[in-house]
Order: structure tokens, then sequence, then C-alpha cells
């Protein structure tokens, strides 16, 4: 089990990286339909119900079959709770799966915590799994309304927590930002905290 993390930060074009023991964390500028890690992370709703977004382009990319597993997943255990995750195969993308992780939506109230437990149970989901590479959107800070600087500490703050209190099969985990503009925010954010 980690005890202390290993901070290593250094900032690239367009992309931080720091270690916390054993995973590296990557914060970039990207597309996440395409990314080449083994799960991305969808910004859903609770009726997994992509018509906007970050969850329209994936659900685009992906093909149907992120549609169709989706409305089985709902048929099947109903809505999925703000601050938890499913999950479906990645289609056509390059990524094997996609963990839908449902964020708040800004004003319905403690949306802190239920944002950190959209973050942290995609990891509980990914290491459930045995997967080792994941990337994830700034889920609620499009659509849902939720402060970018704000996501960007939560995202921190729990990676952060998740990887030194337990063990974790995570190799790399990322954040892609869609513009340059939100990818700015994130360094002024990042460069805050102390390493």
């Amino acid at each position: 089990m980690n005890t202390l993390p290993n901070f290593y930060r250094y900032t690239l074009y367009k992309m931080i990286k720091f270690e916390i023991g054993a995973t590296e964390i990557e914060v970039e500028k990207c597309d996440i339909t395409k990314e080449k890690v083994e799960a991305i992370v969808n910004a859903a709703n609770s009726h997994l119900a992509h018509g906007g977004g970050v969850a329209l382009a994936i659900s685009k990319a992906g093909g149907p079959d992120i549609d169709r597993e989706s409305r089985d997943y709902i048929f099947k255990y109903g809505p999925v709770e703000t601050g938890s995750v499913a999950i479906t195969s990645g289609g056509k993308l390059t990524a094997k799966y996609v963990i839908h992780a449902v964020g708040p939506i800004w004003g319905e109230g403690d949306e802190d915590r239920k944002l950190s437990l959209a973050f942290e149970n995609a990891l509980l989901k990914a290491d459930e799994m045995k997967i080792k590479s994941i990337s994830f959107p700034a889920i609620s800070s499009g659509i849902y309304g939720f402060p970018k600087d704000r996501c960007a500490r939560i995202f921190y703050d729990t990676i952060k927590r998740y990887l030194t209190k337990r063990e974790s099969q995570l190799k790399i985990i990322r954040m892609c930002l869609y513009s340059e503009e939100d990818f700015k925010i994130f360094e002024k954010v990042f460069d805050e905290f102390e390493w």
C-alpha cells in the first residue's frame, strides 16, 4: 500500500505530468474519443442518454453498441445515482471500456462531495475491472455548470486520496481537456498545489 505520494511535476506544451506512488497522472488538451487507454470516462446523466457534450461525442465515435448497452443497463438496473458509475464496452473506440460517471449539476447541493464520488467510483470500477490506464473528462464542468477550477481541485484531491489510501492497479490516470482555455484553468490550479 502506498504511504506517502511521490510528486514529480513538469509541464510540457499543453501537458502536466506528475506521479503519485507508482501511478503517472497526466493532464492534457486532447480528444477523449481518441485516447489510447483501456477505459475512458463519460460525463453521463442518470439515464445514460448520451445527447450532448462529451457524452454525445463518445456515443458518436463509439457507435451504436454504447447506446444499446446503456439502454440495457438502465432497463436492468434503473437510473444511475449522482456520484455513481455504470460501465459499457467502448464499441468502436480504441478504449475497451467506457465508464459512465454521473456528476452533479451545479446548484443542486452537496456538489463537491458528489463530484469527488464520481471520480472515486470511476477509479474503483477501473480497479475492479483490472484496468491499467484511464482517461477522464472534466466531469460536470460543461453543461452542468460546475466551475472548472473547482473541478480541477476535486480531481487532484480525489486521486491523491485514492492512490495514497489503497493499492491500485492503475498505472496511468489522464485528465483529457477539450480546449486550451480549460487546460490553462487546470494548469493555474495545479500551480497552486504543494509538490
